[in-house]
């Protein structure tokens, strides 16, 4: 019997009939879960590389075939709007983004061409994502907890694998501390927040929209909040529901994102919490009792440091 999954995942299944057994079927490389809710956007053209790099956080304009990134589109302010897991294949650069965000992403790009040689499709309902340890192909992508993501047609089967439903792909990346955007951020969310500054923004590269964001906030500021990992007390009966409230002593100090019962550490969760919450303190998920572990730290950002004497000087 298939069990179906929540939004934004409805469309896929949750579970088999023994989702901690799909974990660990999944960690070993015997079974492969079909992320095929995933948008997917495919950019040709001879420009394709140095245009994406000039939109997105993402150092591109070198991507060489078969290399994987990581890249956000931010708003002028620097919030989050997409996340893209892309490869390039030599011919063009193929994106998967969450479910239902492909046709604003790809209607972005077109309105960004201008005269540039690259053309933009919104493809997902001609490719699919399926995750699985282990897995090859010429659009493969790292993925959480050593897994590989591979974009192929759809209908495309896995030889020699056993389905796993998402309930088991969910915890291995919660428990992998990767944030989801769209369930693990809201949109307020900026890359240092959530540890995007490591994986998908490059610090060094020239101009692209809400750059001015995440300079002030990696070389002056420090982030409003930070993403944690939660162990949830596994007494409870229920999983705190996403976007429930984060609370210390009573007062609401963040926010739940995805929640899983994990195989081997219990329901866990990831959540977004202000920054100046002492990471000892224990805090109340949506009424479970919940310990939380560091993943963005505090102390982000504020890089660069300015010396008291040049304070209010003119230079």
């Amino acid at each position: 019997m298939t069990f179906y999954a929540e939004a934004p995942d409805e469309a896929l299944a949750a579970h088999f009939g023994d989702p901690y057994a799909e974990q660990k079927a999944l960690e070993a490389g015997s079974a492969v879960v079909a992320r095929s809710n995933r948008g997917v956007v495919r950019v040709a053209g001879p420009d394709r590389l140095s245009w994406l790099h000039s939109l997105l956080t993402q150092h591109l304009a070198g991507l060489r075939p078969g290399e994987a990134a990581e890249a956000l589109l931010l708003s002028p302010n620097g919030h989050l709007e997409h996340h893209l897991s892309l490869v390039d294949d030599g011919e063009a650069v193929w994106a998967h983004v969450e479910p239902g965000t492909a046709p604003a992403l790809a209607a972005f790009l077109e309105r960004m061409k201008f005269l540039l040689r690259v053309e933009v499709a919104d493809v997902s309902g001609e490719y699919e994502v399926v995750t699985g340890a282990g897995l090859e192909g010429e659009r493969a992508l790292p993925d959480v907890a050593g897994m590989t993501s591979l974009i192929v047609p759809r209908g495309t089967e896995v030889a020699d694998r056993s389905p796993a439903g998402i309930w088991a792909y969910e915890a291995l990346r919660i428990a992998a501390h990767k944030a989801r955007f769209g369930l693990d951020t809201d949109h307020k969310t900026i890359p240092h927040e959530i540890g995007f500054i490591d994986t998908a923004v490059h610090l060094d590269k020239g101009c692209y929209r809400g750059q001015e964001t995440v300079a002030r906030v990696h070389n002056l500021g420090r982030p409003p909040r930070r993403l944690v990992f939660l162990h949830l007390d596994g007494s409870a009966d229920r999983l705190p529901a996403r976007g429930s409230d984060l609370e210390l002593d009573g007062r609401r100090v963040g926010f739940v994102g995805s929640a899983a019962r994990h195989h081997e550490l219990g329901p866990i969760a990831l959540a977004l919490v202000k920054r100046n919450v002492p990471v000892e303190a224990q805090l109340t998920a949506d009424g479970v009792a919940a310990a939380q572990e560091v993943v963005v730290s505090p102390d982000t950002g504020a890089n660069v440091t300015i010396d008291p004497a040049l304070r209010g000087r003119r230079l």
